[in-house]
């Protein structure tokens, strides 16, 4: 089955066009190869108001089924990418970035540092990625594959075929 996809990237830099995104355009790409259909991409700053905006244009006017963020999950006092993403989701999916993280520091010890978050709003799975284009793949991948089961049963009427 095919879904919707988003990428949302949250860069000043790349706002302003001070910076070429290469880790946006890089997510459409893995995404339209495991089948995804990137309906919606944007480039917003590294604001609150702004990202939440996005997520909810998203979430509540387009009905996508799964958003990724790239950039703003890191320890800079302008990375707020989480908490624009925790103010808008309904439940939490902690497991998601748990993975990510853990098949980061087999790759560097750095890996702890990440902030993301991922979590579902009404029938919409939204996940933080780090900004720069290798660690955003290296974290998608490592969660890609389950994650089509995760909107399996969010998109679903039911979990029946969970234990199967």
């Amino acid at each position: 089955m095919s879904y919707t996809a988003a990428v949302i990237t949250v860069s000043d830099k790349g706002y302003r066009g001070e910076r070429e995104d290469t880790s946006g355009p890089n997510l459409c790409r893995l995404l339209i190869d495991k089948k995804y259909d990137v309906v919606y991409t944007a480039i917003v700053p590294d604001e609150i108001e702004q990202i939440k905006t996005e997520l909810l244009k998203c979430t509540d006017e387009l009905g996508i089924a799964l958003v990724l963020t790239t950039g703003g999950t890191g320890f800079s006092p302008r990375d707020i990418t989480p908490e624009a993403t925790s103010a808008v989701i309904e439940r939490p999916t902690p497991g998601i970035p748990e993975v990510m993280r853990s098949e980061s520091m087999h790759i560097t010890p750095k890996g702890c540092l990440s902030r993301s978050t991922a979590g579902i709003r009404k029938r919409t799975l939204i996940i933080n990625l780090p900004g720069s284009k290798k660690a955003a793949e290296e974290n998608i991948l490592a969660v890609i594959d389950p994650i089509e089961h995760g909107l399996e049963m969010l998109l679903g009427e039911g979990s029946d075929d969970c234990a199967r």
